[in-house]
């Protein structure tokens, strides 16, 4: 009897006990809470995910080059075949065949002539490669600013909340702001990194290319000044 009253006043108890319900928020709901700020930190990531994809797919087309086509334009310019050489060239779409085209329509020129020509279609080339990155370092530096912002404007809101609740004071007031602050925290963080990461990751890539246009370049000048070049260009 004394444990069937027991078992009874237990249950009576579990079912009196308030329940506590589970309260999950999905990451829309988290970006909501954080407040106008967010809105700003969406529009940055947006213009970094656009500016590392097109830069992306633009390094990765200048860097495709076949491996033989310098030996084929050297092939080309000792038969004195220099039409040849520059259709070789117009087939690729890369940084290293404009330049070499460049120097090939200016061969019979001193050689430093051709050689200052092909540098500068070189800087054309690196900074149309370069072009966007600066913005995406600034992204990369200026998103977590504007999240630390936001920490700053939420705990403003916190105390100032506490402040007009007087002798009132309740946790909730305090919570809604650090809640807020933390949340646009989170996505400056977020964004500065992924831009960051985004930007070194691409200037790495375009060192690779500028270092191929180089290599290029000298291999090119090295053609025009070996022996026999010089008879190639007359018959052409």
């Amino acid at each position: 009897m004394l444990n069937y009253l027991l078992q009874a006043d237990i249950v009576d108890a579990v079912q009196a006990a308030p329940v506590q319900q589970e309260m999950s928020y999905s990451l829309i709901d988290m970006a909501v809470k954080g407040g106008p700020l967010m809105i700003v930190l969406l529009a940055l990531s947006i213009i970094a995910i656009y500016i590392f994809g097109k830069k992306w797919w633009m390094i990765r087309q200048a860097s495709k080059i076949d491996k033989d086509f310098m030996m084929d334009i050297r092939d080309y310019i000792h038969d004195g075949k220099i039409k040849s050489a520059k259709t070789l060239c117009s087939k690729f779409d890369t940084p290293v065949a404009r330049m070499v085209e460049t120097g090939i329509d200016r061969i019979g020129k001193p050689l430093s002539d051709i050689q200052t020509a092909v540098e500068n279609v070189g800087n054309v080339e690196v900074a149309r490669l370069e072009k966007g990155l600066p913005y995406l370092a600034m992204i990369a530096g200026g998103a977590p600013m504007i999240g630390f912002l936001g920490t700053v404007i939420g705990m403003v809101q916190a105390f100032f909340n506490m402040s007009q609740a007087g002798n009132n004071i309740d946790i909730t007031l305090l919570s809604s702001g650090i809640y807020t602050a933390m949340i646009t925290t989170v996505g400056g963080l977020i964004v500065g990194i992924i831009a960051y990461f985004g930007y070194n990751w691409l200037t790495s890539k375009v060192s690779n290319v500028v270092f191929q246009m180089e290599s290029s370049t000298i291999e090119f000048m090295d053609l025009l000044d070996e022996p026999g070049t010089a008879t190639a260009k007359e018959e052409e």
